[in-house]
C-alpha cells in the first residue's frame, strides 16, 4: 500500500531549526499537490505549506519568511525547513499527498515538534 513517513521531529529551543521529511513509498511525481499540515491540542489541523507539481508554493501567514517547502522527485521526498521556531509552532506535523483524478488524499502517521526552552 502506498504511504508517507514523516521524520525529523524534535525539541528545539526558540530561534531553532528543524527540518521536517516525508518520504513516499512509490513516485510523487504525478500528485498535484504535497502538502504539510500540523494540528496542535485543542486547535483544528491546519495548512501550514503546500507545493503543487508544477512548483507553486502556499503558506499559512504565520509561517511566512520562516518555514521553505521543497520537493525531489528523484528521491520521492518532500521537505519543510523551519526557522526562527516559535512556541506556537508546536504541534504534530503530518503530511498530506493529493491528487483529484484520479482521486489520491494521502496522510502520514505524523512526527511531533515541541518548541520550548
Amino acid at each position: 500500500q502506498v504511504q508517507l513517513v514523516e521524520s525529523g521531529g524534535g525539541l528545539v529551543q526558540p530561534g531553532g531549526s528543524l527540518r521536517l521529511s516525508c518520504a513516499a513509498s512509490v513516485s510523487i511525481f504525478s500528485i498535484y499537490a504535497m502538502g504539510w499540515y500540523r494540528q496542535a491540542p485543542g486547535k483544528q489541523r491546519e495548512l501550514v505549506a503546500r507545493i503543487t507539481s508544477g512548483s507553486s508554493t502556499v503558506y499559512a501567514d504565520s509561517v511566512k519568511g520562516r518555514f521553505a517547502v521543497s520537493r525531489d522527485n528523484a528521491k520521492k521526498t518532500v521537505y519543510l525547513q523551519m526557522n526562527s521556531l516559535k512556541p506556537e509552532d508546536t504541534a504534530v506535523y503530518y503530511c498530506n499527498a493529493y491528487r483529484s483524478m484520479p482521486f489520491i488524499d494521502l496522510w502520514g502517521q505524523g512526527t511531533q515538534v515541541t518548541v520550548s526552552s
